[in-house]
C-alpha cells in the first residue's frame, strides 16, 4: 500500500481544481496540466476579442492569499499590480470581466480553500505534537 503525504494530496487536489476550470473531462486531460492552462489562456484571449478588459481591484487580507492570487493571474498571462499609495492588501488586474467572474476568481477561491484546509490541519497537528496536546480555543466565561 502506497501512502501519500498531506502535501501530495494537496498537490493532487490543486491539479484537479486546475483541470476543472480548464474544462478537462478525462483523466488524461487532468494529467496534462500544461495543456489545460493553455486552453484557459485561449479562452481568455477569445474573451479579450469580444469584451473590453476591465480593471478590477481585489482586497486580499493576508500575504499568502495575495501571493496565490498574483501567481494565478500570472499563470494566465495577466499582470497583477497596485497603484502607488494603495494598501499592500490591494491587487489590481485588467482582464475581461467574464474571465474574472467565471474562471479566475472561482478558481482562486477553490485553491484558497484547499490551501486553508491543508494549512489548518498542519498547524493543528504541529501544535498538538510539539506544543501541547490540547489546541482547542479558550472557552468563554461570563464577565
Amino acid at each position: 500500500m502506497i501512502s501519500t503525504t498531506p502535501e501530495q494530496e494537496l498537490r493532487e487536489k490543486l491539479r484537479k481544481i486546475t483541470a476543472l476550470f480548464a474544462g478537462a473531462t478525462t483523466i488524461g486531460e487532468r494529467n496534462a496540466a500544461a495543456a489545460a492552462i493553455d486552453r484557459v489562456r485561449r479562452a481568455l484571449n477569445a474573451a479579450a476579442q469580444t469584451e473590453q478588459p476591465v480593471e478590477m481591484q481585489f482586497t486580499l487580507p493576508d500575504h499568502w492569499r495575495r501571493r496565490l492570487f498574483a501567481a494565478l493571474c500570472r499563470r494566465y498571462g495577466l499582470e497583477p499590480y497596485r497603484y502607488r499609495r494603495q494598501r499592500h492588501t490591494t491587487v489590481v488586474v485588467r482582464a475581461p470581466r467574464s474571465f474574472i467572474d467565471n474562471t479566475l476568481w472561482p478558481e482562486f477561491l477553490q485553491i484558497k480553500d484547499a490551501l486553508d484546509e491543508y494549512l489548518n490541519e498542519a498547524t493543528e497537528r504541529i501544535i498538538r505534537e510539539e506544543v501541547y496536546g490540547d489546541s482547542t480555543d479558550a472557552p468563554e466565561r461570563a464577565g
